[in-house]
């Protein structure tokens, strides 16, 4: 574990998948890992132990991020346990049962953005107010993750969860060029396939063997693939990046 301090950061949804892996391998990067949860304290709790087994500095700390009395009690949790937070990654998303537009429900559709733009939003809303320099903060890093359906459009599946990731993208480039001048730098990932417990909430666990083939590598992602890109974001290594889709995907 590297014992340097690099802040305090907070992982929204990390309890699982790629969130998982941000948070483990942010705090062996020196980041004191703030690990967002929605329902699953099991999940979160196991991420925790880990980080904690390996020296690093982390607190779990339950929020509905489309929520914004949770995500204003989130920020001052993670502040008081841990310390000023100098970085966010916005990880936290939902999917729903692929079916056609034509078949989707009103409520669905808000259920997508609220989780996938509005918590996005919020989380980042408050990343501001605590970093800007212009607000007395110390800088620091915004990491949003996208999806490369907001490419592609997921037809005849999630057109509302790809429909949603197109809007983080939009947003990034917005509030990157919004924040560049107060010390703050907003950036996003957009994985393509990747072995997530994500896919059983569409309905098919199976998903990325199904399509991996569409890859030009032939493969999906590990978890560990998309978190390595992300921590990359967020360091002082990528000082010069902001307003950046990195798209990580295989060559998809």
């Amino acid at each position: 574990m590297n014992t340097y301090n690099a802040g305090t950061l907070i992982v929204t949804g990390g309890g699982r998948g790629i969130g998982a892996s941000i948070a483990r391998l942010a705090a062996r990067s020196g980041y004191s890992v703030c690990v967002n949860y929605f329902r699953n304290v099991v999940a979160a709790a196991s991420v925790v132990d880990d980080i904690l087994l390996e020296g690093g500095r982390t607190v779990a700390v339950q929020a509905d991020v489309s929520c914004e009395s949770d995500v204003l009690r989130l920020f001052r949790r993670a502040s008081e346990l841990l310390g000023p937070v100098c970085g966010l990654v916005n990880n936290a998303a939902v999917l729903e049962p692929q079916m056609r537009l034509e078949a989707m429900p009103a409520e669905r559709m808000s259920r997508i953005f609220a989780t996938n733009v509005m918590g996005t939003m919020l989380c980042s809303r408050e990343a501001v107010r605590c970093m800007s320099t212009l607000r007395g903060g110390g800088g620091g890093s915004i990491v949003n993750l996208s999806s490369a359906a907001s490419r592609y459009g997921s037809p005849g599946e999630y057109v509302d969860y790809a429909a949603s990731k197109g809007a983080v993208d939009t947003f990034t480039l917005g509030l990157a060029r919004e924040v560049a001048g107060e010390g703050i730098r907003v950036n996003a990932v957009r994985p393509g396939y990747v072995y997530t417990e994500l896919h059983a909430s569409g309905g098919e666990p199976g998903r990325v063997d199904r399509l991996k083939e569409r890859v030009p590598m032939k493969r999906g992602a590990e978890p560990d693939e998309i978190a390595r890109a992300v921590v990359w974001l967020l360091s002082a290594e990528a000082s010069y990046v902001t307003g950046s889709i990195l798209d990580v995907t295989g060559g998809l």
